[in-house]
């Protein structure tokens, strides 16, 4: 089975998709993971990110493209992935589409957890706190949101089209949300 997380940034995408690698042996794809492991490892496309990022922007679509083709075509992961915040953008969606056509895939399940911006700037400031990440300061939480909201708007039409898009209030308790995707998935 291969699952899309939507939500913006400290929606939960995150701790619902390692929910789900570990009830169902999935591997999760996190843009975010993959870019900050670019960023740590001091390579060439990780200082481009940390340029864009650092702006509150996100990566382009052919950085994330690119390191999404080398998980898509991994032989061992197919048919086993969660996508933690991507597609962002209209044209990610259609690569992924394309890349999941390529090697026999599909998206069986999308999830959107629809959290209001109140919400999220509490949760990002709780986990700065916890997790020292440094691509939690308010500005660029609330610029994050507002861009990531914009871009994502088309993706999400795009998607909520399709019998398996699901919208999950992502403002409830985590056990909660948990519970709603899991009563989805056992369908």
């Amino acid at each position: 089975m291969n699952v899309i997380i939507f939500g913006p940034p400290g929606a939960g995408k995150g701790t619902q998709a390692n929910n789900l690698v570990k009830k169902y042996n999935l591997y999760q794809i996190s843009t975010g993971d993959l870019l900050r492991s670019e960023v740590s490892n001091k390579t060439d496309i990780g200082r481009n990110i940390e340029n864009i990022i650092s702006k509150g922007d996100f990566a382009t679509d052919e950085i994330v493209n690119e390191l999404i083709q080398n998980v898509v075509s991994n032989p061992q992961k197919k048919n086993k992935l969660i996508f933690d915040g991507y597609p962002r953008s209209l044209s990610q969606a259609k690569n992924l589409d394309i890349l999941l056509n390529s090697s026999n895939q599909k998206i069986d399940f999308i999830f959107f957890l629809n959290v209001k911006k109140d919400t999220i700037i509490k949760r990002i400031e709780k986990r700065k706190i916890l997790e020292k990440r440094a691509d939690d300061n308010l500005q660029t939480i609330l610029k994050r949101y507002d861009t990531y909201m914009e871009t994502t708007k088309p993706v999400l039409d795009f998607y909520s089209k399709n019998p398996n898009f699901y919208e999950i209030d992502g403002s409830v308790k985590i056990d909660e949300i948990s519970s709603k995707i899991e009563q989805i998935l056992s369908v």
